[in-house]
Formats: structure tokens, sequence, C-alpha cells
């Protein structure tokens, strides 16, 4: 019996650094998240998980797994939600933050009185949820900086019945976690560092802000997912784009940062010709990656480039056949249906959805019903109809980013 324990044990060591080297290979820092909660629930047979990342002394709320609630298959409402929690001592996570303790709660209606933390039920109330047992670990790096919290909700037994966690959880899940958290670190450092090009767009043109292009990765992802999901495409497949192009999304309209302020900030209607020279911002975007060295690249071209193509052949900047030189006819031959990248035909629908319901300098939000009839209408012309039923399958997704992503604090 102990030789077969130990070769269970050696098995799910081996399982834990396998994947713990995957998730050095994913590049955002959401779809870590989801592969970290992943892996740690089946560690522990777990129902439910969330994760919370340390920001500005704060714990906050970043990523929920709920198998009861919503599918995994399936991106939720719930998973944008936006609220914080204090690293003290009165919440379970907050205790678990400052203390860097682990904490395991058999049942949390049940957490003595003279323990400092109790449990929140609020969102059990809400949802209809039974919260029973709880393990709460701390997620540190190398050098023992606190990078956030993971919380595990209802071990399942084999009747998926709410059970305390095994001693062995309490052994591998930290474990996991614990290596997890560089590939966390390395997610956020990935996405500021985008939100950095980002500013540099903006000095340039205001309405490149890191709320819109926030909004702009969001909505591609969820919509990529939906599209992906309805095409019925292999699940890895999926899980590898949507980790790309939730980044390469947001890098859209980094080109601006190549033309004249006198054309980005001025506040009237572009002559015809000054709307020939904006068209290049395509062009110069594709440039940045141009020599690129990973699918993230690559994908950022497509989108730099293609991001203002047209299903039905009106778009720009058309058939370039290279995209470095200055000798470039832009907009002599669009591109339409599916010339265009799959990435940039939903990129384009975000861009043009978020521009729509956003404040410019020129412009008020437009009516979300206005948007969403202009949309519809557009479905064969503008954007690929596919892509259309999918944002419309997921627009209560779509709101929640909004809301989420509702001002240019990010």
């Amino acid at each position: 019996m102990k030789w077969e324990n130990d070769n269970l044990s050696n098995d799910i060591a081996v399982s834990i650094l396998q994947n713990t080297e995957k998730l050095h290979r994913l590049k955002d820092v959401n779809t870590i998240l989801d592969r970290i909660l992943t892996e740690s629930r089946k560690l522990a047979n777990a129902d439910a998980g969330s994760i919370f990342l340390l920001q500005d002394d704060e714990l906050k709320f970043s990523y929920v797994h709920n198998d009861t609630l919503f599918t995994k298959a399936e991106s939720s409402v719930e998973l944008y939600s936006s609220f914080t929690v204090p690293v003290n001592e009165r919440s379970i996570v907050g205790y678990t933050a400052k203390t860097g303790k682990i904490i395991d709660i058999a049942d949390a209606y049940d957490i003595p009185d003279n323990l400092p933390y109790s449990f929140e039920p609020s969102y059990d109330r809400k949802t209809g949820y039974k919260t029973t047992s709880m393990l709460s670990i701390p997620l540190k790096s190398f050098d023992n900086r606190m990078v956030g919290v993971m919380q595990l909700i209802n071990a399942k037994n084999e009747q998926r019945q709410a059970v305390p966690f095994s001693k062995e959880s309490l052994i591998y899940v930290p474990l996991f976690a614990n290596n997890a958290s560089v590939a966390i670190e390395h997610g956020v450092m990935t996405r500021e560092l985008i939100l950095r090009m980002v500013k540099m767009a903006e000095l340039r043109d205001p309405s490149e802000t890191g709320a819109h292009v926030q909004r702009v990765g969001a909505y591609s992802a969820e919509i990529y997912q939906k599209w992906a999901s309805n095409r019925k495409l292999d699940n890895g497949h999926i899980r590898h784009n949507k980790d790309l192009i939730r980044l390469a999304a947001m890098l859209h309209d980094v080109g601006k940062v190549g033309i004249s302020d006198t054309i980005l900030k001025k506040p009237s209607r572009l002559t015809e010709q000054e709307f020939d020279i904006m068209k290049w911002h395509t062009v110069f975007g594709a440039r940045l990656f141009s020599n690129n060295t990973s699918d993230l690249d690559q994908m950022s071209l497509d989108i730099a480039l293609n991001h203002h193509e047209k299903w039905g052949g009106a778009g720009y900047p058309g058939h370039v056949s290279h995209i470095t030189g200055e000798n470039l006819d832009i907009c002599v031959t669009p591109k339409k249906k599916e010339e265009i990248p799959i990435t940039a035909r939903i990129t384009a629908l975000a861009d043009v959805f978020d521009a729509l319901a956003s404040k410019r300098s020129y412009k008020d939000p437009w009516p979300e019903e206005r948007i969403l009839s202009v949309i519809d209408e557009e479905s064969g012309r503008h954007f690929d109809p596919e892509v259309v039923e999918a944002f419309f399958q997921i627009f209560d997704i779509i709101k929640a980013i909004q809301d989420k992503y509702n001002s240019d604090q990010v």
C-alpha cells in the first residue's frame, strides 16, 4: 500500500511540475489565472474558486470558477465583477494575505467566534449557492513577496457532496500555487508593458486610453471564445488563441504614434487627404511586429494591419505586398470576407462598439439601442455575420466588461 501511495505522490508531483511549465508559456494574466484555478481545483476536487491579486495594498478580485453556477466552457458575467477586499484580519482572504497563513475551514457557517475573521454570506444569498468547505492559500513569489490569495470552495466527494478538504489537498495545492505565482507576476508584467505602449499612443491620441484598450481586448477575447465555440473548434486551440487575442487586440491602434498631432487631434472632420494619411496607422502598427518571433507578434500584426478592413470589401489598407518601405498604395484593393484574419474581424467589431459607446471630445456616447441597431444593420457589410451573432449571444458579458472598465483608472 505504501508503494502505491508513493507512486501516486510521484505522479502528482510530476503533474504539478508539468502544469507549472505550461503556465510559463501563457501570455495573458487572465489565462494564467484560469489555468491556475483549473489545476488547483483538480488537485483538491473543488467545485469553485477565486483569485484575488494584491494591488495598491488591497486585494483585487481577479478571477472566478464555479461549476455549480456556470460552466467552465463558457465565460460568465461574474468573471468581470469588480471589487476589492482590505488586507486585514476581518475577512478570510484578507487574513490570509496579512498573515501569509493557509486557512482550512470545514464549514464556513460554523467558524468559531474567537477567530478574528468571519465568512461573508452575501454571495450565497445573491446566487443561492451554499458555501461549506473553504481553503484559502497565499500566493507568494520565490522571494516571499505576497502576490495574492487563492480561495477554493467546496471540496466534493464521489457523490458530489461538499466535504472538508483532504490532507493531500493541503500539501499539493499550496505546492502548485507557490510555483504558479511566478507565472502570475509574468502575466501582470506583460499586461503592464502593453498598457505602457498604449500610453505612448495616448500622448498622441486622447481616445486611446487604458480603459478603452482593456475593454476592446476583453470584448475581443470573449467574442472569439463564443465564435470558436459556435464553430466547435478544439478547446486547446480556443484557449491558445483567446490567451493571445486579448493582448493583441489591445495593441490595435498603436500605429497612431506615427501620425502627426495635427491630424490625430484635429477637432473637426478630416479632409480626404488627411484621412489618407490616417490610414497609414494600420501599416505603422503592423511594422512594429514585422520581425515577429512569436504567435503573439503575428496576431498583433494581423490585427493592427487589418482591423479597418470590412467584410463587404470597403475598408483599408487593403492588399499591401509588404509593410516595410514608404512606397505603398493604401486602400487600392480592399480585403473582404475570409481574406481578413478572424482576429481582425473580431477586433473591428469590438473597437467600433466601444468607440460608439464612449464619450469623445467630438461626441457624446450613443444610446445602446442605436449602437446595437447599427451593428445589426452592418452585419454582412462592415462586420462578419458570424462575429455579430457571437457578439449578441454574449451581450450580457459585453455589458459586464463595460462596467468593469468604466473609467481610465485601470
